[in-house]
């Protein structure tokens, strides 16, 4: 087949939204148990997300962390986006291995684990991540001889992206 007679096609694309950037806070080191886990806040068309979205993101937390607490550091998203609520709660074990669990929902009380089909994060999620990847990697990781846990924790990310 020749380019003249190849048949023509109409990609569909899916549609892009104009950007909104959205805060991203740090809300609180919150301490249940043994566990230190940084609590931010993202949030679309709002300075912060619904404080009932943050207590959902807190009470999976509780049900998702391992009884055994390892290092007891981590951090939890609660991310009220335009499409819905998300939630992420994540933390560190055997030196270098991130632990993720993602739940979403319509609204913050019906927010249910991620399944195989769903995304794993967006990209305002993802900065999240990445901000707390290189933290513990510089104070932790990298310091094997004396890895500075209290200085992870006390790095925060602030920013509107």
């Amino acid at each position: 087949m020749t380019a003249s007679s190849a048949p023509t096609t109409t990609a569909v694309r899916p549609s892009i939204f104009s950007y909104v950037a959205r805060p991203i806070r740090f809300l609180e080191l919150w301490q249940p148990g043994a566990w230190r886990l940084k609590l931010y806040g993202i949030a679309y068309g709002r300075a912060a997300p619904r404080p009932e979205l943050v207590d959902a993101a807190k009470t999976l937390a509780l049900e998702v962390l391992p009884a055994d607490p390892g290092y007891g550091v981590g951090f939890i998203g609660a991310h009220d986006a335009r499409g819905g609520c998300y939630a992420f709660v994540d933390w560190w074990a055997n030196e270098n291995e991130l632990h993720h669990k993602s739940f979403l929902g319509p609204s913050p009380d019906e927010l249910r684990p991620a399944g195989p089909n769903d995304s794993v994060a967006c990209v305002w999620d993802l900065t999240v991540i990445d901000f707390e990847r290189r933290a513990w990697h510089d104070l932790v990781v990298k310091q094997a001889d004396a890895p500075n846990v209290e200085a992870y924790l006390a790095q925060r990310l602030e920013d509107t992206i």
